[in-house]
Order: C-alpha cells, then structure tokens, then sequence
C-alpha cells in the first residue's frame, strides 16, 4: 500500500499524541508491486503484492521496546501501542539509549517514478515475451522473473522529526538453458525506471550464453586472470557496504581497523582507479533519503582514488568519540572505466570469464575474505577469445585483494539484486589479474 505524506502524518500524529512514554518513535512503510513470473518458454504466474507495517518504539529512561501492526484500524494500532510501552518498561536499561531526533534536513530523493509505480502486468507480459522468444529461435529453455512497483518509508519521533521517503522499482533477470541441463547463461537488470532496463538485451545476454553447444570443461582450481561482469562485482561489494563501520574498525574487528589502534581512514587500501560513493541524487543508483534512525543520507565518498574517506559512525558511538554522525550508505555506486567487456577479453591471454556470483558469505571480515560460488556462465578466454564454457568453481577471495589488483575498469552499470537487499548497487564489469578459484563446483 503506498500512502501519501500527508497520509502518513496523519496516522504518526496520532500514535504520538497517544503515547505514555518518555519517547515515542513510529516508523510506516508500504509497498505495491506486480510481478510476472515465466519458466520453459511460457509464462506462469502473475501476482499482485500490497502490504502496510507500522511500527512503534517506546522509551521510558534507556528501556525500551517496539510493537508491530500490519493493519491501520485503530484498534488495532492502540494496541501495539500499549504493547511497546509494556514491553519497554519490562526491558533492561540500554547503556548506549539515544533519545529519538528531532527536526532533520533532507536532500530531495530522485529515486521515484510514476508510470513505475503503477506498471500493469501487461508491459511485464511484452518483457517477458521477448525473452521467450529469444530462446525459442536458440532452442533453449528461458525462465525468469520480474517486478515493478514502489514502496514508501516513513519515520516519526516525539521530537519532531518527520521523514518520508519512496522509491520505484523496476527489475528483471533472465535464466536460459539447455534443455539437456548441460549449461546454462544469465542476465539481469535493476532500475527505478522500467523504461531504462532493455529486456531484450537482457534476454540476448543469457540465451547467447546457454546457446553455447561444446561441453563444458572442468578446470583445475587455483589462481585465474579473471573477467568479472557487473553482477558478480557488484555481489562482492555488498559485504564493502556492510563493512565501513568507525565501532567495528575502532574496535579492532574490521579491515578497516589498524594495528596497534585506530583506524585506517585516509589510506591507499586499492587500486587508485577505485572511487565508491552513494547519493540519494546518483543517477544510476539513488539511495535513501534517511538512515534507520532518521539520520539524512547526504552524498558521500566513502572511497577516492582507492584511499579510504569516510567510516559510517551510528549516533552512540559518534557522541562517544567525539565524531559527527553518518548513516551506513543503503547503496553504493563504483564509478567505472571506458574499456568494455570485449576488449577486456580481448586483452587476456588465458583467464575466465564469470557472468555472476552466488551464496556468498564473509569468511573473515579483518581482511574481507568472501567465500561462494560462480553460476550460470563461466567461460574459458584463450588469446583473447571465449573458446569453451567452464564448470563453476567455488571461490576463497579477499576484497581488498580484488580491487588492489584490477588491470582494466568498464562502464558501471546497476545490477539486478540491490533492492532485494535493502539498497542500490551499480557495479563496473573488471579485469581482475589474480582471482582464487579454491575448488570446483558441479553445478551449472
């Protein structure tokens, strides 16, 4: 459900008037999205998915406690309400309690597109028609997903604070295979806009992939020049996002912490040609307007010519060190190259190339070692040219190694996957000189 501002002002203005509690925050969010699913060349559902959460915080001194309703009859909401503040008065004190903010200043969100946001099952029927008819002419199977809508957060205190921020939401992946099952390929796309993805180069990009007849071959596991497309950039930089934190890095459990203390903001940690930033206002991927607290989101470069910038720091722990607070970025944007992905192939003697990364997980997070595998489509690149599909390898890599060891940066591009995990992520294809390949991996 997508309320208005003024909406949602409406239902906070009333939880607070009612609250009992020395401190009261609510937080509103809705969303409305259509989705169309298609799998062995025909589609196979269509779905509609509307929902509405209010959430409730009491404070009473430094207890506190949160309710949540998926409703917005009143009866209902009174009730959260009084659970929160039972719930907070039976909660321990919390030594590192903030008070709720008061009044905020925010940049204008670009980050919201009307005919997205109300986007009809047909246009994603067109999309995936295209796709289908792709593979059939390649006599492979297609199978994918897609999704268009928006959503809305909202964030009140009894402070004053009123925030309220929405976000559209276009995005769509291709699967093709084999009808054998002997290989697969992959492509996908995220957008605010749906007008901006190209379903048809997407479904280009995985059939040609799955088309390919020579059986796969299965390398031996170890280190491999490596072209990595957006997608498999972009899935490592997720843990990057997740790990620019001043506690963990002051308190010597981050890659970020230095030895003998302190942190290692200001340093050259990769390759000179790696600048990061997020921007509510970033044209390929904008992020929030505020933070989970309420904090705004304004640009910032967390990384600049490969020397560390900014560290997010959370509200207790900027008051306890004496820094100015920064919300943990809910996006991030890898600024690119000018070299394309043929002339990255074209330039590597032997390597592979990996279309995409999956069920990665963080493995040491003092040198940001990522474990997880590659999937549908690696490929064998032999003086300069794709000569064989390749079996999938299970991968032990450090990030910081990664991006301290890049011979060539494409153009950056928004990859699919970012709002499934709460934030934007735009991603250049790299050509990476060392890449460990720890084992291998039967899947396709």
């Amino acid at each position: 459900m997508l309320l208005s501002p003024q909406a949602v002002k409406e239902i906070t203005d009333r939880r607070l008037a009612a609250s009992r509690a020395d401190g009261c925050i609510v937080q509103v969010t809705g969303s409305d999205t259509a989705n169309l699913r298609f799998a062995r060349n025909s589609a196979t559902s269509n779905g509609a998915h509307s929902e509405v959460t209010v959430t409730i915080a009491s404070q009473f001194g430094q207890q506190s406690g949160s309710a949540t309703a998926t409703s917005l009859d009143e009866e209902t909401l009174e009730k959260a309400q009084r659970r929160s503040e039972e719930i907070a008065r039976r909660a321990p004190a919390d030594p590192e309690h903030v008070p709720p903010l008061g009044p905020q200043h925010y940049a204008t969100g670009i980050a919201f597109d009307g005919p997205t946001a109300s986007l009809g099952a047909k246009l994603l029927a067109e999309a995936a028609r295209g796709a289908i008819t792709r593979a059939v002419a390649e006599a492979v199977e297609a199978a994918g997903f897609i999704e268009a809508g928006a959503r809305f957060r909202a964030l009140a205190t009894s402070q004053g604070l009123f925030a309220y921020d929405r976000q559209s939401l276009a995005d769509l992946t291709v699967t093709a295979r084999q009808p054998d099952g002997s290989w697969s390929g992959w492509a996908g796309g995220s957008d605010f806009r749906f007008h901006a993805l190209d379903p048809g180069d997407l479904a280009e990009r995985a059939v040609s992939k799955a088309a390919h007849r020579a059986p796969p071959l299965d390398l031996d596991p170890g280190q491999y020049s490596v072209v990595l497309e957006p997608a498999a950039v972009g899935e490592m930089l997720y843990y990057l996002l997740w790990s620019m934190d001043a506690r963990d890095a002051d308190e010597g459990r981050s890659w970020l912490s230095k030895k003998g203390g302190g942190t290692r903001l200001g340093e050259k940690l990769f390759d000179e040609r790696v600048t990061l930033v997020s921007d509510p206002a970033e044209p390929l991927a904008p992020i929030s307007t505020f933070g989970h607290d309420g904090l705004p989101q304004q640009r910032t470069v967390w990384f600049e010519n490969g020397a560390s910038k900014a560290l997010a720091c959370p509200r207790y722990w900027a008051e306890k060190t004496g820094r100015s607070p920064r919300p943990r970025p809910s996006g991030i944007t890898m600024t690119g190259g000018s070299t394309t992905l043929e002339e990255m192939i074209g330039a590597t003697s032997r390597g592979i190339l990996v279309t995409r990364m999956w069920y990665t997980n963080m493995l040491d997070p003092r040198t940001l070692l990522i474990t997880g595998l590659t999937r549908d489509g690696n490929f064998l690149i032999e003086n300069g040219r794709i000569t064989s599909p390749v079996r999938n390898f299970r991968f032990n890599e450090s990030l910081v190694a990664m991006l301290g060891n890049i011979d060539a940066i494409g153009p950056t591009e928004r990859i699919h996957g970012g709002d499934l995990r709460g934030g934007a992520v735009a991603a250049p294809p790299l050509l990476v000189k060392s890449f460990n390949f720890s084992s291998r991996s039967d899947g396709i």
